[in-house]
């Protein structure tokens, strides 16, 4: 299995070696990766690979059933041996970009749950804009005002963000209802890896975040809309930071 070197708390790095266990010339996998695989909203990183004799950019990363598998186009030479050791390089702008709008995805959603009652149902972020479904959730104009005030008033305390593994057990009493969907999570998984925003929020998480709220800049909605009986999406934006 492909070991997850940004977990707990590595996901600042974006510069590392690593040992090709298995290559083609559209995938590479290694012993382990700094590169974020898409999921949980999150997109994955980019990048590019380099050995001795070739170079590749990384253009997606996907799990492989417990494998992470590094799509690849080559740009020189042929794809590396099996030992090989590469070098690898994360768009750092990129990685920081989506490391921002999930921590903020994490602040929105805190402050909706407390506001309304309403759980995260969804959410999907990209470099330059999020969405969150919320469920039950209806909301007007001093409901969004409200949601954004409350974020950036978060924001602009700094809280710092803390991420570590933590046993399962403890993380299942903790949790506030509403803010995790522990039964998606196989049971198997223990330590569950936490990102807790100090004072404000706890929830299991495996994508990648800032390290205090004030590198978000702050939280602009954009855009609201009904997604069915209680389903609300809310889309929104962050200012340079």
């Amino acid at each position: 299995m492909t070991e997850l070197r940004y977990l707990p708390d590595a996901d600042d790095v974006t510069t590392f070696t690593a040992t090709v266990t298995e290559a083609s010339r559209d995938s590479v996998f290694l012993d382990g990766t700094y590169f974020y695989p898409e999921g949980g909203g999150q997109p994955s990183d980019r990048g590019v690979l380099e050995w001795d004799g070739g170079v590749a950019d990384v253009v997606d990363v996907k799990k492989d059933h417990g494998d992470v598998r590094h799509d690849i186009e080559l740009r020189s030479g042929e794809p590396p041996a099996e030992g090989t050791t590469v070098e690898g390089r994360i768009d750092e702008e990129r990685r920081r970009r989506l490391s921002r709008m999930h921590t903020a995805q994490h602040v929105v959603s805190r402050v909706v749950l407390d506001e309304f009652g309403a759980s995260t149902a969804g959410n999907q972020v990209y470099p330059d804009r999020s969405r969150i479904d919320f469920e039950p959730a209806s909301f007007d104009e001093d409901d969004l005002a409200l949601i954004e005030r409350r974020s950036n008033e978060a924001i602009e305390r700094d809280l710092p963000v803390v991420k570590e593994n933590r046993p399962r057990p403890t993380v299942e009493e903790e949790v506030d209802e509403g803010r995790a969907l522990l039964d998606m999570i196989p049971d198997s998984v223990d330590p569950l890896r936490v990102v807790e925003i100090e004072d404000f929020d706890m929830c299991p998480c495996g994508g990648t975040h800032v390290s205090s709220l004030g590198e978000l800049g702050g939280i602009t909605i954009t855009d609201t809309t009904s997604k069915g009986a209680d389903v609300e999406r809310l889309e929104f934006e962050l200012s340079d930071g």
